[in-house]
């Protein structure tokens, strides 16, 4: 049996604890609305039947042709808190090994029983952070995770049930809706298949950089997410936003980068989602007037982070400009010129272009 130092080493040192994460997650995931069993089942069937028939409407309006996907799967909010703990770990262990491999070469055994703390302290704060968004996330597609689970399309039925019933929609085209965005997400991927090794080698290098600068340990990320988790309470002044964390002007710019290709991720999903119209979603009109009115439910985790935990209220133009920069590129070269966007990094927007299609236009077309 190893000695007790040795066990601290092997596995009370990791910067952040997920297990902690995961467990909790599930204890603090609010209730979603009160349904009688038969209620919830139907809601499920709605949102299953609405997953189903999206593909063949994304594929008319994106004009990407790609092999389906399983199957979408309907879950509660504690499953979407869980499979989100198990993404980041998947995303991000790679990076905080590294960067603690590096600080037991130059540190005593002394200051990294220290990190104990900081890591336990830091999966409470993820854990909270994501039992929080768990009430607010309608739907995601996991592209980044590796392993079980990266490839889900996930949508949350108590959420989508929530704010169908705080609007006063109509549930059937509401969830059409809700699976028109998150289909469109996976089609993109699917058309770009080099496109989830890209934005997780960037996410990684630049969570990499963080970690490794000065103060960039378990304990300064846990101050970003509990900074990051008062901002969506509504809380001012508490700790770090994730930006804060991005110091160097490399990092900046490659942040940058990364929220430019979400722009266009998510502004392509918008433009789908409306762009099947009344036919497939009779009430869409309604739907957009009232969902654009109740901001930021829509959005998948890293949507939600990058928006609130970035301190980003100046940023948020660049979330809508990603559809106008879909519609005027649309309105250049036509949907088949804007498919170019899929076909290597290269073709990707860069943050200057987002609010100027033209100059993508111009860098890409000629």
């Amino acid at each position: 049996m190893a000695a007790p130092d040795q066990h601290d080493d092997r596995h009370d040192d990791r910067l952040v604890d997920w297990d902690l994460a995961g467990r909790t997650a599930t204890r603090l995931v609010r209730p979603g609305p009160l349904v009688s069993p038969a209620e919830a089942r139907r809601v499920v069937d709605v949102v299953r039947e609405a997953a189903a028939q999206s593909p063949p409407h994304v594929a008319r309006v994106s004009q990407l042709i790609v092999p389906a996907g399983p199957p979408a799967r309907v879950v509660e909010r504690g499953a979407w808190a869980r499979a989100n703990v198990a993404s980041f770990a998947s995303l991000l262990s790679p990076v905080v090994d590294e960067a603690l491999d590096e600080r037991r070469a130059r540190a005593s055994r002394g200051s990294l029983r220290g990190l104990g703390v900081a890591r336990r302290v830091t999966g409470v704060q993820l854990g909270s952070l994501l039992a929080l968004l768990s009430s607010r996330v309608l739907g995601q597609y996991d592209a980044l995770g590796e392993g079980p689970g990266t490839g889900d399309l996930l949508v949350v039925a108590p959420n989508v049930l929530a704010v169908q019933r705080e609007l006063g929609l109509d549930l059937h085209d509401f969830a059409r809706w809700v699976c028109l965005h998150e289909e469109t997400h996976r089609v993109q991927f699917a058309a770009a298949p080099w496109l989830a090794d890209h934005l997780r080698e960037r996410a990684r290098a630049l969570s990499g950089d963080v970690l490794r600068g000065p103060g960039g340990g378990a304990d300064r990320v846990a101050g970003a997410l509990r900074g990051l988790r008062g901002a969506l309470d509504g809380a001012r002044g508490s700790g770090l936003g994730l930006l804060d964390l991005a110091t160097t002007a490399e990092q900046r710019r490659s942040l940058a980068e990364v929220t430019a290709v979400m722009a266009l991720l998510e502004g392509h999903a918008d433009v789908v989602m409306d762009d099947v119209g009344p036919a497939v979603v009779p009430t869409v009109a309604t739907i957009r007037r009232r969902f654009s009115a109740r901001r930021g439910s829509s959005r998948g985790l890293l949507d939600a982070v990058l928006r609130h935990g970035l301190g980003l209220e100046a940023k948020l133009r660049q979330y809508a400009d990603g559809a106008r920069f879909v519609r005027g590129v649309v309105g250049e070269v036509g949907t088949g010129g804007f498919n170019a966007v899929w076909s290597s990094p290269a073709a990707l927007p860069r943050p200057e272009e987002v609010a100027d299609p033209a100059a993508w236009v111009r860098r890409v077309h000629g």
